[in-house]
């Protein structure tokens, strides 16, 4: 009776069916092969707020804007955020395969960010001397 109740138990901790609702509703339309890092990068800066923000970034540095610069680091910071920290079954998800590493995007961004931060940064002062 025991081992019956013990494999009852293994079955029902399976994450099989779960792991098949993750994929399922996080990306519709997977045909069943892993998604790579470089891909997944793709589809992260092709979203609705990733495109927003490359607007915002482009317009900052257009006009030399700091506190537009501003704006855009501290949005690309919440965007990285949310897919660094929130989880939603992305883990699951990339077990499956479905979801590739959001590391490429994340390390993008920040180097966007910096490469904003520096060019936009307030020049060195000349001194007035003799």
């Amino acid at each position: 009776m025991g081992s019956v109740r013990g494999g009852l138990t293994a079955a029902l901790l399976l994450p099989a069916p779960a792991w098949a609702q993750v994929c399922e509703e996080l990306r519709p339309g997977w045909d069943g092969t892993p998604v790579s890092a470089w891909s997944e990068a793709l589809l992260l800066f092709t979203s609705p707020a990733a495109l927003i923000l490359l607007a915002g970034s482009l317009l900052a540095v257009r006009t030399k804007s700091q506190w537009g610069t501003l704006a855009a680091c501290v949005g690309w910071s919440a965007l990285v955020s949310v897919y660094a920290f929130l989880d939603g079954g992305r883990t699951e998800a990339m077990a499956q395969g479905c979801i590739g590493s959001p590391v490429i995007f994340i390390a993008t961004a920040a180097a966007l960010c910096v490469a904003m931060i520096l060019y936009i940064g307030v020049p060195a002062r000349k001194e007035d001397g003799a």
